[in-house]
């Protein structure tokens, strides 16, 4: 990152957009046992940071933002699973800055890699926790996308239903 491109205001919109995605993790719609959540559009901030700061910022952002969700609700099962469930998953939104002129294209593919961290780690550390019977690949990727499916449709319609052009044009113009 070159400190010449990282202004002051950049950083404060980064801690800004960190910290309400951390609040907006804190409101769950519905919550499943062994983990995982439908939130009330968490990614959204992080997306938009995405979107008019590019991916650099949105890795840190996403890292910290990681960091603290693994503070404020630890579940340690082994170092490679708290990478694929706390910073990762958070850092993967850095993606949409490849995709700026589709942003839903963009999206859909931080989400699936958001999917794969999660599906990782429920094949790798939770395969115990599939029915007996089950295949873990199979119990991860229906337990992760019972929760992954419907944020990414929250997500897309927030955005959708957000004044895009404006708010990314105050965000750029304030660099």
């Amino acid at each position: 990152m070159n400190h010449k491109n990282l202004s002051t205001r950049i950083l404060i919109q980064a801690a800004m957009m960190s910290a309400i995605t951390i609040v907006l993790a804190q409101f769950h719609l519905f919550q499943l046992p062994q983990g995982g959540e439908i939130s009330l559009g968490t990614m959204v901030p992080l997306i938009l940071l995405a979107r008019t700061h590019g991916s650099k910022i949105t890795l840190l952002a996403g890292f910290l933002c990681g960091l603290i969700g693994l503070l404020l609700n630890p579940f340690i099962y082994h170092p490679v699973q708290v990478l694929l469930d706390y910073p990762l998953p958070y850092m993967v939104m850095a993606i949409v800055a490849l995709f700026r002129s589709h942003l839903y294209l963009g999206v859909t593919a931080a989400f699936t890699l958001k999917f794969l961290c999660h599906f990782l780690s429920g094949v790798i550390f939770f395969a115990a926790y599939a029915p007996e019977g089950m295949s873990p690949i199979l119990y991860s990727a229906t337990y992760n996308a019972t929760t992954l499916v419907p944020d990414f449709a929250i997500c897309c319609l927030i955005l959708r239903l957000l004044p895009l052009k404006r708010l990314t044009a105050e965000l750029v113009l304030s660099k």
